[in-house]
């Protein structure tokens, strides 16, 4: 039961929570979550006695309204609201299995609340927090991983952020001209970061979440369709999203256990998401923009084209990373190029591109940095080095799948120096 509904916040919540917004307006963004959040709650408490609902989206929803219409009709302050609540609660109810508001009135509401996140007047580190906070359904502690930083930084970011869309009367809306790019580049980083949590996530048992990516690609999707977002930037990001998507079904085998690109069986890569990605990487090309998202699609394109591991291109993929990590100079660009080196130069030349890190300190508690470093050992037949590395990462790993996989990695090297 608590999973249908978790799984129902991730995917209903920031829908209700931007209608809502715009009724109560921007200002009132903490009220519109308590609604939902309450109406979630009366879920859980409800439907082990009754049992879930035919369309449990349209209960909640329901609910939610319902729930605004009190508030509208007990707190003075939203005398003005109370007719908009009115007009939505007396529109001929709902059949169980029908949409309470029209699709398109949800999908404008999501925009505007994903521009609104991400207005210039909220501090940058706070705007894509409080998007995937409001819009996603994230946690503190999720973001906080995502960003590598605590929960209780991220707490504090959104605290202000909210504070300065009351004091600054932020506008509820999709903006337009060189405003619209000003806050384009924060819509795009929330639905990466979104995507990325899903693709691998930072917490939990399970290491893809599927329903995420799901959310992040409908969402880029959205943006894409509409004139504000059909700009190259977008369809880059949508189309890596769908080349990394294709991949999901064989990211783990039957046991949820990690499988490596070239373990993956290319087979069941999913086909159509491939060639609707590739549209929208050629919708991308379109003028002289290049963005990060486009080297990066660029790179998963690559790994889509291959027929098998050893047809990849990786001369190519190095190219492009020696491209990213002039837009992106983060370890952890500076890492996944190394894995790259490694695999066009060889195990030594991966261990020198990770000694010449920038910044490597920021790495220290990454257990993928572990990782490869045994990677590239065991390569090279230094077993004790290797299973010195793979122990780190194991420590530092919190998913069930890796840990299973790094655990497999270390037993492998300390049979071999056993023999």
């Amino acid at each position: 039961m608590s999973q249908v509904v978790e799984h129902l916040f991730r995917h209903e919540a920031g829908k209700m929570v931007s209608t809502l917004t715009r009724i109560f307006g921007i200002e009132h963004l903490n009220l519109a979550e308590d609604v939902v959040q309450e109406a979630l709650v009366r879920a859980l408490q409800t439907w082990p006695y009754y049992g879930i609902p035919k369309n449990p989206s349209a209960w909640i929803m329901q609910v939610s309204r319902n729930l605004a219409l009190d508030v509208v009709r007990r707190e003075r302050v939203f005398r003005d609201k109370e007719t908009e609540i009115v007009r939505l609660m007396e529109h001929a109810d709902p059949a169980p299995d029908e949409a309470v508001f029209p699709d398109q009135e949800l999908k404008d509401d999501r925009l505007r609340m994903m521009f609104a996140c991400c207005h210039p007047l909220v501090a940058s580190e706070a705007q894509v927090a409080l998007a995937l906070k409001t819009l996603c359904g994230f946690s503190t502690l999720e973001i906080g991983r995502a960003f590598l930083t605590s929960e209780a930084v991220i707490a504090k970011r959104l605290t202000r952020a909210k504070q300065k869309i009351r004091e600054a009367r932020i506008s509820f809306e999709i903006p337009a001209g060189q405003e619209l790019s000003r806050r384009l580049d924060g819509v795009l980083q929330t639905l990466y970061l979104l995507f990325n949590e899903g693709y691998k996530a930072s917490v939990g048992d399970k290491l893809i979440r599927e329903e995420l990516c799901n959310e992040a690609i409908r969402l880029a999707g959205l943006l894409a369709e509409h004139p504000a977002g059909n700009r190259p930037r977008v369809h880059a990001l949508l189309a890596l999203m769908l080349f990394n998507g294709a991949r999901l079904p064989t990211r783990v085998d039957p046991a949820g256990n990690l499988l490596r690109l070239k373990e993956q069986d290319r087979t069941r890569w999913d086909q159509p998401m491939i060639a609707r990605g590739m549209y929208h990487f050629a919708q991308s090309a379109v003028g002289d923009e290049i963005t990060e998202y486009h080297l990066q699609a660029g790179i998963a394109a690559c790994h889509c084209a291959a027929k098998d591991y050893q047809a990849t291109d990786w001369r190519q993929i190095l190219s492009l990373y020696d491209r990213l990590a002039e837009f992106d100079g983060s370890p952890v660009v500076a890492l996944n190029r190394a894995i790259v080196v490694a695999n066009v130069h060889g195990p030594d030349a991966g261990l020198a591109a990770v000694a010449a890190i920038e910044n490597r300190e920021k790495l220290d508690s990454y257990y993928l940095l572990y990782a490869a470093l045994g990677e590239f050992e065991a390569q090279l037949n230094h077993s004790k080095a290797a299973a010195a590395h793979f122990r780190r990462s194991l420590e530092l790993a919190e998913i069930k799948s890796e840990q299973t996989f790094l655990s497999k990695r270390l037993r492998a090297c300390e049979q071999q120096l056993q023999a």
